[in-house]
């Protein structure tokens, strides 16, 4: 059994960032940018009107007679007198002669003439060409993540590819005679099974879409084969349940003997000991417990980073912050322990049903209080570090 870092340490150093492949921008939300991406052209490609007015060459004068009109997506460079101007419009070209827009609620009309009634600065209201970004710039360092305002800046500038690293296809096994799907009638002795439903929405949350729930009885030989095919088609498998000693717990076994690598098994912490990871060649499983509690517990610990690593992520674990706790409270299980909490800008809530069966408090909870193997007594008023996860 091992420690909390120890766990965290190996699954940084096992895994591996996904292929590189190249995408439509258009497809590419929450990904991670595997080339630094450099600008083509000048963006504004031409000096741009940032206001509806009028548009005219500066000088000591008030009064411009209108001679001509620019819309947004017009070309016209023509020439015009000192004291004439021309009416135009919000991203409309400006003609190489003129250097300043009036915005049009400063002036006043008359026929074909415009007074200004409050003059601006000279060059004011127009964007030079290339005041966003010039040609050969920087647009994007490698390892950006891609948000809506990434893709519509690469949008902007004409790019329609670019090279991503591809997100992982992930498997969800979960186990048990004793779940049933929720909608159908609830037998005696059974429960309805949520974990899939919880991982694929948390998975989803991620940016991942391709994944594939497979559900399989307490039988070794049907676990055997589930985890034949799953290791051979995806990225990562997680496991819902059968990683513990009971006697129908098959999955470590099953795992093993399909040529999964072990690279821990337990650590000492609460809830969520009884956590398996393991590789075979580029494919990484998380043998999760089977509470509903301890299952989400270990994805926001330990598969959530995983998964941010091999999609190209540089900051891949929770934030940790530190609040002050707001009640007494004891830790003598020599585990560390990962409880449900609420915080707020001063303060950390510990709050009911701690259970690792239990999801009504994980349901409100905005964070996990981690308190180390080592943190015997906490006093009311000490700080806490939480990990946020809303």
């Amino acid at each position: 059994m091992i420690q909390v870092e120890e766990a965290l340490s190996l699954i940084e150093q096992n895994c591996y960032k996904m292929p590189i492949r190249k995408i439509k921008v258009v497809k590419s939300l929450g990904s991670i940018l595997a080339k630094t991406l450099f600008s083509s052209m000048d963006m504004p490609p031409f000096r741009q009107s940032a206001m509806d007015g009028y548009a005219f060459s500066y000088n000591n004068s008030k009064n411009y007679e209108i001679i001509s009109v620019s819309q947004a997506g017009d070309f016209s460079n023509i020439k015009l007198d000192k004291n004439q101007a021309i009416r135009i419009f919000t991203g409309a070209y400006v003609p190489d002669i003129l250097d300043t827009v009036v915005m049009q609620e400063h002036t006043t009309i008359e026929d074909n003439s415009i007074e200004i009634n409050k003059m601006p600065t000279r060059f004011a209201n127009v964007r030079n060409k290339g005041e966003q970004i010039k040609e050969k710039e920087l647009v994007f360092e490698k390892n950006t993540v891609l948000t809506p305002a990434a893709i519509g800046f690469l949008t902007c500038l004409g790019i329609t590819e670019i090279k991503v690293y591809a997100k992982p296809k992930v498997a969800i096994v979960v186990t048990g005679n004793e779940l049933v799907k929720a909608g159908k009638r609830l037998p005696k002795g059974k429960i309805y099974e949520s974990n899939s439903l919880m991982l694929k929405v948390a998975l989803q949350q991620t940016g991942i879409k391709k994944i594939k729930i497979f559900r399989v009885k307490d039988n070794l030989e049907a676990t055997k084969k589930v985890f034949k095919d799953c290791l051979s088609e995806f990225d990562i498998v997680l496991v819902s349940g059968g990683i513990s000693v009971g006697d129908y717990d098959f999955v470590k076994e099953s795992l093993l003997s399909n040529g999964v690598e072990e690279l821990f098994y337990k650590i000492n912490q609460k809830p969520g000991k009884p956590l398996f990871f393991g590789k075979k060649e580029n494919t990484i499983v998380f043998a999760l417990p089977g509470n509903p509690a301890s299952t989400l517990t270990c994805f926001y610990v330990y598969v959530l980073p995983a998964l941010k690593k091999r999609m190209g992520f540089e900051t891949i674990h929770l934030p940790k912050i530190e609040r002050k706790i707001n009640t007494d409270f004891t830790n003598r299980s020599g585990k560390s322990l990962f409880l449900k909490a609420f915080y707020n800008d001063e303060k950390v809530t510990i709050l009911d049903s701690q259970s690792s069966a239990m999801l009504n408090t994980f349901a409100v909870a905005n964070g996990l209080i981690h308190l180390p193997y080592d943190a015997v007594k906490i006093e009311k008023g000490m700080e806490v570090i939480v990990l946020p996860f809303n």
